[in-house]
């Protein structure tokens, strides 16, 4: 799955002329005879709802020509309380809406997905059993955000199976095939009960060893199958994730030999789980491609049973099965499936329904075509909701703070407000275009109308936009694409161009007095304006001397001079930087300055006045209730003395944010190099890699107990692992970071974070502890292993998670063939596992079975150290001389020896090759915790 880049545009647009020239080529559809092409009239009397579900050709109910062939057949079973739908084979229930993407996917599409995904997890951890596909799935929904030029092809579904047992039979089998050559089962969540046997995947018919995925043992006293199901740990029932990619499943059982019988009956029975094996599906989740032809390009070839028939539709292959499906090509929105189901943007109204709409919310006019209410906007992206008219906090669909809205420029201040905030380019509406498009590195956004062009737009009179006189038309262009239109009053007039009589002509009658007394006063009127000058700059700089007076008592200054001025070695480190330094320093704030720009602020190159060359973060708003908080971690981060730290200098108050003074690194950050241009010269080597990380991993276990309180870093990744000129970690930017008192073991704050590294029990509880630092160290440590980002692009073209990647990975084949080529060949395989098995600790979901940064950074110190006196060759060839060096050596650290190599093994089951490692790890009497 990706974005689609400018060529893939250009190339849709090839391909559309094609499809357009060759339609008449284009005999028939389904496989049934059928000559005429589906359409709206053709389909105008076939069902399109069951219960409260929906759903669109090429699915469809009854008639043959409802839907395209029988493997989009559905069943509509009206005898439930609420009618219940299903495929076509009667037993695999459809459990969410199948209808067809307007233009890719869209954000109620994935917002579905991902609260789905959301709720079968919160399930499994009920349960107490969260397996690792369930985090991948839920990254991969997150991740997918920002890919949105994809056909959407999923199906929700349900399904079960149950296998009455008889005593003294050993082995049972359950086959489920998918209802249509179609359809894939992708992914499935299954719960099993009963008692006493293993349970085996048959990947294949000729498969003469089944592979083991759980087993379940019988409890010790009697319960029935909804108590084993409520808790499923391996008693009585347990849960397994099946990533599968077929058409069919197929599951073995296999008695474990304990059922004990007598005169034909079970005498050990504890528990109705003996009687029956009972397969249900938690979550399960299929795909489906049109496969009349493998790929598009055959299908082009041959355009027999074509299923794209819009005249402005776009076949796209399958994201990894064969067969192909059909979007609406950019502009477009409908069904693609449909003869005229692609259409242009008529979803803006050009005047309100209802009246008397309410205009404002507290201090933030809400001008037409925005609204207020149902009926108030001119389409629903412009519907707002001000969810509190004193405090002014006015809503666009829950996830965004609106802040400000001009008619005229075509702006609007947008703030995403949800967990998984993103730099903003663009908003995503259910059922919308996308007319909303910004920079990422502001909340002020350019929206569109309608995405039409104005010559489109101007020939439909009753959907035009611009209905106020004086008033014209303008595009609205991102960086990659046309967005739409919208309407701006000529020059000369002012005001609203959406409404009658909006736009107001500019009284240009009035002159200035300065220009007569000119005429008349002569040189006295020279001097006047002179004075006036000099007395209005000195106004000016004595406003803004006051304002910056005001800041800096805003921004608590004086409660940072009281911190300095208590504290004598603060005094010695901490400075208190005016505007004007600063500026100076990086020449006004000069664009061509910023070294970069993240979550958290824009960060400038500056050389001070004695020459030190500086960072100077600007960092984004802070509440004020923060403010406090913020002097107090100045005055604190200003004390940590590190060699792996950055340092900070100090801070400047007058301005309306504080700017933070850092000290500069001069080689950039370890992401930059681990994921660098192929073609770059520099390659970091796996001795640079192992002293990184001992040093950033020391670095954190300083902030996590050895200063003077405890800092929780709360954004470790590669790219916050700066590196000076020699080549020396330096940890970074503790703008998320949160202090802590040595007696508290966490704190509960807003989730903030970089997804990729983020802990997923820290993203669900939001209770930040040193253990959330330690996950996201081990996501560092995979980027350096594996030498792929955190969330990268598969072979495939689907965006995977890596730390995902890596636990499932290790299931399936040894670590040396996962990590990268140059890791392969610079460390020896103990060294690999030894990283390996660091890594797999720290990523685990539960916090209290990771390390502390102590243990990592004195592991990794250790593969060091043996590294070291493993390559060292005395140079007079005095073989007992070098003997002696390397006893020593090993002397040395004999005492934090961890067999962290020894205990992996790649070749076990998944939850069973790191035991050996966790067990030494934990019961070591020489490592502290």
């Amino acid at each position: 799955m990706r974005e689609m880049s400018l060529f893939d545009a250009l190339l849709s647009l090839l391909l559309l002329v094609f499809i357009t020239s060759t339609s008449s080529a284009q005999d028939s559809y389904g496989g049934g005879g059928n000559n005429s092409l589906p359409s709206a009239a053709t389909l105008s009397g076939c069902q399109r709802t069951c219960g409260n579900l929906t759903f669109d050709y090429p699915f469809g109910i009854g008639s043959r020509h409802c839907f395209r062939d029988t493997s989009f057949e559905l069943v509509c079973n009206n005898t439930t309380q609420i009618p219940t739908l299903y495929l076509s084979d009667g037993t695999t229930e459809v459990v969410d809406d199948l209808d067809m993407p307007d233009n890719g996917t869209t954000d109620d599409n994935f917002t579905a997905l991902f609260v789905r995904h959301v709720k079968i997890y919160c399930i499994s951890i009920t349960s107490k059993h969260a397996p690792a596909a369930l985090l991948e799935i839920i990254f991969r929904s997150v991740t997918l955000f920002n890919f949105f030029h994809i056909p959407l092809t999923e199906i929700a579904v349900f399904f079960s199976h149950s296998i009455p047992t008889t005593i003294g039979e050993n082995v049972y089998n359950m086959s489920w095939k998918a209802p249509g050559r179609h359809l894939t089962l992708e992914f499935a969540q299954l719960n099993i009960t009963g008692c006493d046997f293993g349970v085996y995947q048959l990947l294949d018919q000729e498969e003469t060893t089944p592979m083991l995925l759980s087993a379940v043992s019988c409890p010790n006293k009697e319960i029935t199958e909804t108590v084993a199901r409520q808790n499923c740990n391996g008693t009585g029932c347990c849960s397994i994730p099946i990533n599968l990619g077929s058409n069919s499943l197929q599951l073995q059982f296999v008695r474990n030999g304990k059922e004990q019988i007598e005169h034909g009956e079970r005498t050990n029975r504890s528990s109705s789980l003996w009687d029956s094996i009972n397969i249900t599906t938690v979550f399960a989740e299929m795909s489906w491609t049109i496969i009349d032809q493998l790929t598009c390009a055959s299908t082009l070839v041959n355009k027999t049973n074509y299923a794209c028939a819009g005249k402005y539709s776009n076949c796209y292959d399958g994201d990894a099965s064969p067969g192909y499906n059909c979007l609406c090509v950019p502009g477009y929105e409908g069904n693609p499936y449909l003869l005229d189901g692609c259409k242009r943007d008529e979803g803006y109204n050009p005047f309100p329904i209802k009246t008397n709409c309410a205009q404002s919310c507290g201090n933030i006019s809400v001008p037409f075509p925005f609204g207020l209410e149902e009926g108030c906007s001119a389409r629903d992206l412009f519907l707002l909701n001000c969810t509190n008219m004193s405090t002014s906090s006015l809503e666009l669909n829950t996830r965004y703070r609106v802040t400000y809205i001009h008619v005229n420029d075509g702006l609007v201040g947008l703030e995403d407000t949800s967990y998984y905030r993103q730099e903003m380019y663009t908003v995503y509406i259910p059922n919308e275009p996308e007319l909303y498009v910004g920079s990422g590195e502001s909340a002020s956004m350019q929206w569109a109308v309608a995405n039409l062009t104005c010559q489109e737009a101007q020939q439909n009179k009753s959907g035009y936009a611009c209905v106020s006189n004086n008033s014209s038309c303008l595009s609205v262009n991102s960086t990659y694409q046309y967005i739409g239109y919208r309407c701006q009053c000529t020059q000369g007039f002012q005001g609203n161009p959406y409404i009658q009589n909006g736009c107001a002509d500019i009284d240009e009658c009035v002159t200035t007095p300065g220009i007569l007394i000119g005429l008349t006063g002569g040189f006295s009127f020279l001097l006047l304006s002179l004075s006036v000058i000099f007395l209005f700059r000195k106004w000016k700089r004595d406003i803004q001397k006051q304002l910056r007076r005001t800041n800096f008592r805003k921004n608590q200054g004086l409660l940072l001079e009281q911190l300095i001025s208590s504290d004598e070695n603060a005094s010695d480190k901490t400075n208190i930087f005016s505007l004007e330094e600063l500026e100076k320093a990086t020449n006004n704030f000069d664009p061509t300055r910023i070294l970069g720009h993240g979550g958290h602020g824009m960060v400038y190159k500056g050389i001070l006045s004695d020459q030190r060359v500086v960072a100077i973060k600007r960092s984004k708003d802070i509440e004020e209730g923060e403010i406090s908080q913020f002097i107090n971690e100045v005055a604190i981060l200003s004390q940590i003395n590190h060699r792996n730290i950055v340092k900070l200098y100090g801070c400047c108050l007058e301005t309306e944010v504080p700017l933070l003074v850092y000290d500069f690194i001069s080689n950039g950050s370890l992401f930059g190099i681990l994921h660098s241009d192929p073609s770059s010269s520099f390659s970091l080597s796996w001795d640079d890699s192992l002293r990184i990380a001992a040093e950033a991993a020391g670095a954190l276990y300083y902030l996590h107990s050895a200063a003077s309180i405890s800092v929780f870093h709360r954004d470790v990744k590669s790219s916050n692992i700066l590196l000076d000129s020699n080549y020396t970690a330096k940890v970074s930017d503790f703008g998320a970071s949160r202090l802590v008192r040595i007696d508290q073991t966490h704190v509960v704050t807003n989730v903030q974070g970089t997804f990729g590294y983020l802990d997923p029990e820290y993203y669900h509880t939001g209770q930040l502890n040193e253990k959330s630092d330690v996950y996201s160290f081990g996501v560092v440590l995979l980027e350096l292993l594996l030498r792929r980002e955190p969330i990268f692009t598969s072979e495939t073209g689907s965006k995977q998670n890596l730390s995902n990647y890596f636990l499932w990975e290790l299931k399936a084949r040894p670590i040396k063939e996962i990590v990268a080529t140059q890791v392969r060949e610079e460390a020896t395989e103990e060294e690999i596992n030894s990283v390996a098995s660091l890594a797999e600790m720290c990523l685990r979901l539960n916090s209290s079975e990771r390390p502390t940064m102590k243990q990592v950074e004195m592991n990794l110190q250790f593969l060091r150290t043996k590294r070291s006196n493993s390559c060292h060759v005395v140079q007079d060839n005095n073989e007992e001389m070098q003997s002696l060096l390397c006893a020593r050596g090993e002397s040395r650290y004999e005492t934090f020896e961890i067999s962290l190599g020894e205990s992996y093994n790649s070749d076990s089951c998944y939850g069973q090759g790191f035991n050996s490692f966790e067990r030494d790890f934990e019961s070591s009497p020489q490592v502290p915790s």
